[in-house]
């Protein structure tokens, strides 16, 4: 649904050929289109409103052009929807009942209808309440009920309506649907409402048009929904109304919206939003300045900074803006006659000049009035200048180039006198001394400054609370007092020592204390009740810091290299960095709030941190500790019942760790390669990895919460007592030192064990295997790499498993899986990885004919491997008992394998056969029955010369660098994915294998020299398209023809690849 103002309208609705109609029933012909669709017409007839205003004697709007009547006709050519003195055409001689708050009005200068417009309620918005009401079973759904439901709605909004009928211009005025219908305001209209509504006859439509049942939305209310949001609802913004929306927008906003028509010209343009001129960096003549002003007389801030001769501006200004209360000037010159005119802008509160030349240079600069509170006259070009303002508050000379300035200011508060060089000691003390009533000095970087001015101003200025000294490197405060300071900054200030903190000793009301880069700073030992924020930055001769200070929240020292000892005592402290302290030794905190500390990179800390840490040490509510690259740790113990997180990244010399943490979450070990015993008893750990510890030897752990334990490269690991009853998953890859009673003390005391990896535990033997029985949940086990001969206890404790790995198990024999294939050992087995081992080809063949349970099988690197056949022939597999009920089961027929009896489908998805150099030769017919069989790798068989593969799901087959390939015969429908790169098999070849893959995405054929010798021999007449586009001539060397030009050609013949990965591009 688009909603417009009456006489407002968006971009995205101008027409094409750049005219716009507008007004408050907008495009007649565009209405009545969208309401025919409907089943109405919104032309807006107001014959009634027209009648009264012609009988009435009033003024006719718009003369010679019709009256009221022909509104659609002006709007239609008008540029600007409204009469030539932007007045609207609502009839504004308005009857009201007796009693009301205004009598009748005659005149329509007289009648009040700028605030009180009248609104037009269009009737697709009382459609969708009239709609709504039906659908709640308020009303019944009956077409004679809209009558009576718009009067409702009338009374409702506090209005009266009358409802007359006319003859439609269609005829058939017998029809209730084809009369039009003219709401019009009763003599009684208390909210002055107009509601225009009109029904036609809808095109052979002879039931009533609320009831169409073309575009009913979802709710089947029988309304066009799609209708109704490309239908318009128009409403006439009071003056009111509008005024409250403008008042958010900016003045560039302002002067947009002034364009749309003359009511929000005249809205925008109202007083109130003009109180404030801003003309900053624009370029406004003279001519248009005096016309804003006069346009706005009661502006009361001007700000023409950056403008065109400043001066006559803000002369014109101040002659004709007698409420000015803010002014606002800069880059340019300001003659005398300004500072003179100045003391008659009575009611100016605030001046700000900045970056401006005042007067000629030569003489002083008088500012004098009697109201003016702030003044601010930063970066200008003067050479003296004397302020006499009795009710200035706020003063500001910020890098002025004055030499002497004159104060008569007895109520200044806030005096900034920063980076005025020119300023001498005497000038500033005498500039200070003359505002007794002073509260913040801002006087950084005044080179001149001494000690005894400060002293004077100390006495004078009683309630100085803040004072900005910084860069001022005559003082020390040796013997200054200032005891009400609030804020002191003393940035750079190279004559404050250890002694100066005496002085400081003695603003027992200080609360922010900066003393970065105070080069002669060696110590700083404060008691201060109130201090909550001290910085001690690049200070490089400072060595201890003591602060005592209940209400300390914020501790910043970075880069004090001499810096060994802190000693803090705090009860507001939450957080305390102290990174790259390289000299810090000691470190005393009683503190306690204290959540975090970071001490990153403090190389010199010592064991005896960990007491400052542990229960009893100063810091009980320590959640967060970062130590990392502390190299001088050996050997850190925690004891804490607060302690979250722990790090200890890149301490290398650590080889104890001893954590008695209930509550540690985290903690971060990387880079204690030298870690020997590591105890955690206990600790709230849910994960920890240990196997960045190559030389851990000793461990104990008690986490009740901890599900996962990874172990890996912990090759001297023997001694391991692990308690954790959560545990889900332990890596002991690579503990070659683990032996069996450990295995089952971990099996006993951690029963949620699911996985389990011992790769390369050659310590595990039958007992530790036997252990497994405790853990019943357990469904994947890895032992590769390890001397086991016997398996046996692997078939009886783990009847869950799912993963069974034995890479390079090089002692286990035929007999090994003899429990697999036989007796049925572990039936919720899905994947075993039997790669690099030694099983001879009739154990291979006998487990894949058996076990047909299993999903992913890896047989990578099986030497004894020669063929994988799942036909018929000698040794085949498929003439296994599994395959058949045994070999008799073939009938007397002879060889019609008819008879053989159905045998279960196979599960495998995912066969690996990765660098079998002895396998010649892969058969999969459909009788081996591997209709789930998606995946197949057989690359780098280096001697496999037949590959015939007939399976229907087959969707990624790789045969790369299977050099002695020259048999390719493939029926897979999905195969999506075919690598044959460094192959030597013919195109004709690859060219009879793809012609049943028809789903063929990626082909690798790089590096096939026969794909590219095949240009210069015939190809078989089945494909002569193929032969004809070979022999087509090459623009390019024979010698940089590649197998990517051929491949590509060959491939977009067929339109059987969508991507080819050939020669790397």
């Amino acid at each position: 649904m688009k909603i417009w103002c009456c006489f407002g309208f968006g971009e995205d609705e101008v027409e094409e050929k750049g005219t716009m109609r507008e007004g408050m029933f907008g495009n007649e012909n565009d209405d009545e289109s969208e309401g025919k669709k409907l089943g109405f017409s919104l032309t807006g007839v107001m014959i009634d409103l027209e009648e009264n205003e012609m009988a009435g004697g009033g003024d006719q709007w718009l003369p010679g052009m019709g009256g009221w009547g022909h509104f659609d006709q002006f709007a239609s050519t008008s540029g600007q929807g409204i009469g030539e003195n932007g007045d609207a055409f609502f009839p504004e001689k308005c009857d009201r009942p007796e009693g009301s708050e205004r009598d009748e009005c005659d005149d329509r200068d007289s009648c009040d209808v700028h605030h009180k417009r009248a609104k037009v309620q269009s009737y697709s918005l009382l459609m969708m309440r009239y709609r709504k009401r039906i659908k709640s079973n308020l009303i019944p759904k009956q077409p004679q009920t809209l009558e009576s439901f718009i009067l409702d709605q009338a009374r409702f909004r506090g209005c009266d309506y009358a409802i007359t009928s006319m003859s439609s211009e269609a005829g058939n005025s017998s029809s209730s649907t084809d009369r039009e219908y003219t709401v019009s305001p009763s003599p009684i209209a208390f909210n002055n409402e107009i509601l225009s509504l009109s029904t036609m006859l809808n095109d052979g439509d002879d039931g009533n048009p609320l009831e169409s049942n073309d575009g009913r939305d979802d709710e089947g209310d029988g309304f066009p929904t799609s209708q109704m949001e490309d239908s318009e609802v128009r409403m006439d913004l009071t003056d009111d109304l509008l005024h409250m929306v403008f008042s958010f927008l900016d003045h560039i906003n302002l002067c947009r919206a002034a364009m749309v028509c003359k009511q929000w010209r005249a809205g925008s343009s109202h007083e109130d939003f003009w109180r404030c001129l801003n003309f900053e960096n624009r370029n406004i003549s003279e001519v248009q300045f005096e016309d804003m002003c006069r346009r706005y007389p009661n502006a009361t801030e001007v700000n023409i900074f950056g403008a065109p001769a400043i001066h006559s501006l803000v002369m014109t200004a101040m002659s004709s803006l007698r409420n000015l209360e803010t002014l606002t000037l800069g880059k340019g010159t300001l003659g005398d006659a300004f500072f003179q005119a100045l003391a008659d802008c009575y009611v100016l509160k605030r001046l700000i000049v900045n970056d401006a030349t005042l007067g000629n240079g030569i003489q002083e600069i008088p500012i004098y009035h009697d109201r003016l509170r702030h003044l601010q006259i930063t970066k200008c070009r003067v050479l003296r200048i004397s302020v006499r303002c009795p009710q200035l508050e706020t003063l500001s000379l910020k890098r002025s180039s004055m030499a002497h300035a004159v104060l008569n200011c007895p109520l200044l508060q806030d005096l900034d006198i920063g980076s005025c060089h020119k300023l001498t000691d005497a000038a500033i003390r005498s500039a200070a001394i003359s505002c007794p009533l002073l509260e913040s000095l801002d006087m950084s970087n005044c080179s001149c400054v001494s000690d005894d001015t400060l002293r004077e101003i100390a006495i004078t200025c009683a309630n100085l609370h803040i004072l900005d000294a910084s860069y001022c490197p005559n003082i020390s405060l040796e013997s200054v007092r200032l005891s009400m300071l609030t804020v002191l900054k003393l940035h750079s200030c190279e004559g404050i020592t250890s002694a100066s903190m005496i002085a400081i000793s003695h603003s027992y009301m200080l609360e922010v204390l900066e003393l970065d880069n105070c080069s002669l700073l060696t110590s700083v030992s404060l008691d201060l009740p109130r201090l909550q924020n001290i910085r001690l930055v690049h200070c490089r001769k400072f060595v201890d810091l003591k602060l005592r200070s209940m209400k300390l929240s914020s501790m910043t020292v970075s880069n004090c290299p001499a810096l060994h000892r802190i000693d803090v005592t705090s009860n507001s402290l939450q957080k305390l960095v102290l990174q790259k302290q390289a000299s810090l030794t000691t470190l005393a905190l009683q503190c306690q709030y204290l959540q975090e500390v970071d001490l990153a990179d403090c190389e010199s800390l010592t064991n005896s941190i960990c007491d400052v840490f542990s229960e009893g040490g100063g810091c009980p509510t320590l959640k967060s500790l970062v130590l990392d690259n502390c190299e001088c740790l050996t050997a850190v113990g925690f004891c804490s019942t607060s302690l979250v997180s722990l790090s200890l990244v890149g301490c290398r010399a650590i080889t104890s760790l001893d954590l008695t943490c209930p509550y540690l979450e985290q903690v971060h070990l990387d880079g204690c390669d030298h870690l020997e015993r590591a105890y955690f008893c206990p600790v709230g750990l849910r994960s920890l990895n240990l196997g960045i510890c190559p030389k851990l030897s000793a461990l104990r752990i008690e986490a009740p919460s901890m599900v996962q334990l990874e172990l890996k490269g912990c090759g001297v690991l023997s001694e391991a007592s692990i308690n954790c009853p959560k545990l889900t998953s332990l890596d002991a890859s690579f503990c070659s030192q683990l032996k069996d009673d450990c295995l089952s003390a971990t099996a006993a005391s951690c029963p949620l064990i699911e996985s389990l990896i011992l790769m390369s535990c050659p310590s595990v033997g039958y007992e530790g295997l036997s252990s497994l029985r405790l853990l019943p949940h357990l469904t994947l086990l890895d032992l590769s790499y390890t001397f086991l001969m016997n398996l046996q206890p692997v078939f009886q404790s783990c009847l869950q498993l799912k993963v069974l790995k034995l890479q390079a198990c090089k002692y286990l024999t035929d007999s090994s899986l003899e429990a697999l294939y036989k007796e049925g050992a572990l039936p919720a087995l899905c994947e075993l990885d039997l790669s690099y081992g030694t099983l001879c080809q009739s154990a291979i063949e006998e487990l894949l004919a058996c076990c047909t349970h299993l999903t992913h099988v890896s047989l990578n690197g099986c030497l004894n491997m020669h063929d994988l056949n799942w036909g018929f022939g000698s040794g085949s597999v498929a003439e296994l008992p599994s395959i058949y009920n045994n070999t008799s089961s073939l009938s007397t027929h002879g060889d019609d394998h008819d008879e053989l009896i159905e045998q279960p489908n196979r599960l495998l998805q995912n066969l690996n056969c990765v660098g079998c150099q002895n396998i010649k030769k892969v058969l999969i017919p459909p009788m081996a029955r591997c209709f789930h069989l998606s995946s197949l790798n057989l690359s780098l068989s280096a001697n496999l010369k037949e590959v015939d593969v007939v399976c229907s799901n087959l969707c990624f087959l790789n045969l790369s660098n299977c050099s002695s390939l020259e048999i390719l015969k493939l029926e897979c429908p999905k195969l999506t994915s075919l690598f044959l790169q460094s192959c030597n098999i013919t195109a004709e070849a690859v060219e009879a294998a793809l012609t049943q893959c028809n789903m063929l995405e990626t082909l690798d054929i790089r590096f096939c020299p026969k794909v590219i010798e095949c240009k210069h021999e015939k190809v078989p007449g089945s494909v002569p398209q193929f032969e004809a586009h070979l022999q087509q001539p090459v623009n390019v060397n024979e010698n940089e023809r590649t197998a990517y030009d051929y491949s590509k050609e060959f491939c977009a013949l067929f339109h059987l690849v969508d991507h080819l990965q050939i020669d790397g591009r």
